[in-house]
């Protein structure tokens, strides 16, 4: 391994992309994988004991809906006997009590629930489906077991406004964590943008209100708000960096850097059928590609802070700019800033009656 190449951290397991779900921010690929495609049980059982050789503690069993496989509890099995922290990101829908409780004993460390909003019209209206009631169902259910819970409310335009009753749902839970995660403009959520992005005077309410209640939950629910990319000041270190601390499995196999990776022309992703994980990890052409400063562009290559975000997102930089080596610009230091800007001018210009009606709606298609 080369020296200055640290071990992954985490594995995110992509276990299929079925879901009952259609959301119009899904982060999944334009073009979903099949179910004939995705990994056999004793793949993925192979695939968790090389992660945690490789040095991985965590797992997170995400899809897609990742409850749409019905060997879920095999799965999680295979995860702990390899020794990983076993997270399962759910909408809650293909659940009942007794699968829950079987989950639990198979052991599930941690339930990540996704909400679409407080209320369920706009849930609903979100998800292209009838889908909030279950959720508050499984609140009830978790009640009742020894499992890390955290609550996951996507927030966007429509539904920015209902932060108070989304604390309320959390208060009334048993979650000791929730995150209200504003949209990241990838897959479905890059198709639907002109309908999602907030106003900048709906983020500043939101980020008032936050501050407040953090204060006040300190000690008994921790609070975490992720602004709009769009409106930063300086990118995220995304994903922690291009494949410095997460590697993602997609159902059929291919090992990415991140969940938006195949955005970018020109890069071959290899195949947990054919390679190990460590071989992948260590030596792939794709996850080599912007390891390290060579690749970097300026301001990047000389910014101080390219060792806090290393510039950012580089599948954001495709899509706004075309070059995926491209500062981020969502950064205020980036040559192409004025892309973004001018993105946010439209949406803070719109009158109100054109950004507050229901939209038309590219729904999430299910794969065959």
């Amino acid at each position: 391994m080369p020296s200055t190449l640290t071990n992954p951290l985490a594995l995110i397991a992509e276990l299929t992309h079925r879901c009952p779900l259609h959301c119009v921010y899904c982060s999944n690929p334009l073009e979903l994988q099949s179910r004939a495609e995705e990994l056999s049980t004793e793949t993925w059982s192979r695939v968790f004991q090389e992660a945690s050789e490789v040095g991985v503690l965590q797992a997170d069993f995400t899809g897609g809906e990742p409850l749409a496989r019905t060997d879920i509890l095999d799965l999680v099995r295979a995860a702990r006997s390899a020794g990983l922290y076993v997270n399962l990101i759910t909408s809650g829908l293909p659940l009942d009590e007794p699968k829950l409780a079987a989950l639990v004993e198979a052991g599930l460390d941690h339930f990540q629930l996704s909400f679409q909003g407080a209320r369920e019209e706009i849930a609903n209206e979100i998800s292209g489906t009838r889908s909030h009631e279950q959720k508050l169902r499984v609140l009830q259910w978790l009640r009742q077991h020894r499992v890390a819970v955290t609550l996951n409310f996507v927030i966007h335009r429509r539904n920015i406004d209902q932060l108070e009753e989304m604390l309320a749902i959390a208060e009334s839970s048993c979650a000791t964590r929730v995150e209200f995660a504003n949209v990241q403009y990838y897959g479905w959520a890059f198709a639907n943008r002109e309908h999602l992005l907030p106003t900048r005077e709906q983020l500043d309410q939101s980020l008032a209100l936050i501050t407040h209640e953090q204060k006040r939950l300190e000690g008994k629910i921790r609070v975490e708000y992720v602004v709009p990319d769009y409106y930063a000041k300086y990118p995220k270190p995304c994903m922690g960096g291009w494949a410095r601390k997460l590697m993602l499995i997609t159902p059929s196999g291919e090992a990415l850097p991140c969940h938006a990776a195949k955005v970018i022309p020109g890069l071959v992703f290899e195949n947990v059928k054919d390679r190990s994980v460590r071989q992948i990890w260590e030596h792939s052409v794709a996850f080599e590609k912007f390891r390290g400063e060579d690749w970097m562009q300026e301001p990047c290559k000389t910014c101080d802070r390219r060792e806090q975000d290393f510039g950012g997102c580089r599948c954001q930089a495709l899509l706004l700019t075309g070059d995926a080596a491209a500062t981020d610009p969502v950064c205020s230091l980036a040559p192409q800033r004025p892309k973004v800007d001018a993105i946010l001018a439209g949406i803070n210009a719109a009158p109100p009656a054109q950004l507050f009606v229901q939209p038309p709606w590219l729904y999430r298609p299910n794969p065959t």
